[in-house]
């Protein structure tokens, strides 16, 4: 497949250099033009920039300011400076501002297109250090999926069988599950590990806006569209796109996706050029897809596609004996950022947090350990530290307040017997009438007795 060509931006106030460059170039680069500083900024908004090439005079104007302008890029193009007289004090000035190199006129164009492809190698070979050493450092692989319980064995079984495959996953638990972490897993464990891994939230973007995403489109394809946009799918050549939410894409764009899967082709919006496409697709979701095929709001056929393989991520209630886990990991972790190392939890704190239902799961555990940490103020994190949410674990049950003695702890055995009754004496179910943990009925009801009437 043929390699995409880097952006340059050449700025120069005369217009016969200017075309000359973009003739020249065009076989090795993108080119775009400006001739004055205000141009190049409307282009820098419009597409990022790996390379500029500028003069160090636009008339009344600097080149260093393109310097500035390409300071305040992220990432920063490189910046190769142009000047007539060849002197040394404005190339040295040029060099100190953060250009590249200097060439100076009349243009060895055969040396310039060197200079150029050198440069935006060197760049291009530092971001990707700094992307490899960004990867090791979150070390995206299954070690940062914790858990002993048996549903996250199997979940790592299935991601260790199904890494380094060729087949669509699709990923599919409730909200703050984890599903992007099985989905960095999926891709750390594969041979595409080296090439970029790309995410994107289908439910944050209206349905336009994400087809241009997702495919990119050409210039003029719509209101707005004053430059080619280079898609995700081609951000993610070689390697894996993670779609979040998959569920939430429109009709027409369902279509478009399906195409790309089926061919491993696509084109970009108002394009008719067709790319080859080589891409692992990863997708996630927190609602039913069947139920979506059923009622027709999602393409039967995609859902064959992208769910070749399925992993389905357990909720945290269904596995509580990772919550201490779980909650050490997030401890030492935001301990350490807070600088507070030696803190722990108390053992009230702990057993709080391992009563709670979680609804929002893995990433709702996440924010109230941190809650904690903030607010801790000895060397331990106490009950009351944690979210109010949290603290309300087994305080309340069918409308009564709880508690450990008198009147109240009768009315708490005599709720908990009521429940048992109406379920069966099926513990877990009651514990779900009751808004308590299935552990925290098992603790109540050893510790709990009737009291005997005292004889008169």
């Amino acid at each position: 497949m043929t390699e995409k060509k880097p952006n340059l931006l050449v700025v120069d106030d005369e217009k016969n250099t200017r075309d000359a460059l973009r003739r020249g170039l065009a076989d090795k680069f993108e080119v775009y033009v400006a001739a004055d500083l205000n141009s190049a900024k409307v282009l820098f908004l419009a597409e990022p920039m790996d390379a500029v090439l500028t003069d160090l005079r636009l008339g009344h104007e600097s080149g260093l300011g393109i310097l500035e302008l390409c300071r305040a890029q992220r990432p920063p193009p490189v910046c190769v400076v142009m000047t007539a007289y060849g002197s040394v004090e404005s190339a040295v000035e040029a060099m100190r501002q953060g250009a590249y190199d200097y060439v100076t006129k009349p243009l060895d164009l055969e040396r310039v297109e060197v200079l150029l492809r050198r440069a935006v190698r060197t760049v291009q070979v530092e971001k990707e250090n700094v992307q490899l050493r960004a990867e090791l450092k979150r070390s995206f692989g299954l070690e940062r999926i914790l858990g002993g319980s048996a549903g996250m064995k199997d979940v790592l079984e299935r991601i260790r069988q199904v890494a380094d495959s060729k087949a669509s996953v699709l990923i599919e638990g409730e909200s703050g599950t984890g599903k992007e972490l099985v989905a960095r897993a999926l891709h750390g464990l594969s041979s595409r590990k080296s090439a970029p891994f790309v995410a994107v939230h289908c439910a944050a973007l209206s349905p336009q806006l994400l087809e241009s995403e997702l495919f990119g489109h050409e210039k003029g394809a719509f209101t707005g569209a004053v430059e080619r946009r280079i898609g995700r799918f081609e951000q993610a050549q070689g390697g894996t796109i993670f779609l979040d939410e998959i569920g939430e894409i429109d009709a027409s764009t369902q279509v478009k996706l399906l195409r790309v899967l089926g061919e491993r082709a696509m084109e970009r919006v108002g394009g008719n050029k067709l790319m080859e496409v080589d891409v692992r697709l990863v997708a996630a979701t927190n609602r039913n897809l069947e139920a979506l095929v059923r009622n027709g709001t999602f393409r039967e056929d995609l859902f064959f596609r992208i769910r070749v393989v399925q992993i389905l991520l357990p909720p945290l209630r269904d596995r509580a004996e990772d919550i201490p886990i779980l909650a050490e990991h997030f401890r030492k972790e935001y301990a350490q950022e807070n600088g507070k190392p030696s803190l722990e939890f108390s053992r009230e704190s702990l057993e709080l947090l391992c009563d709670y239902r979680w609804p929002g799961n893995v990433r709702e555990l996440r924010t109230a350990v941190e809650h904690g940490v903030v607010l801790a103020q000895g060397l331990k994190i106490e009950a009351g530290d944690l979210p109010a949410s949290v603290r309300k674990t087994g305080q309340v049950s069918t409308g009564r307040v709880l508690s450990t003695g008198g009147k109240l702890e009768k009315l708490e055995l005599e709720a908990i017997q009521g429940a048992l009754i109406q379920t069966g004496q099926n513990v877990t179910a009651a514990a779900e009438q009751l808004g308590i943990h299935r552990r925290t009925l098992h603790r109540k009801l050893a510790g709990l007795k009737p009291r005997k009437e005292k004889k008169k």
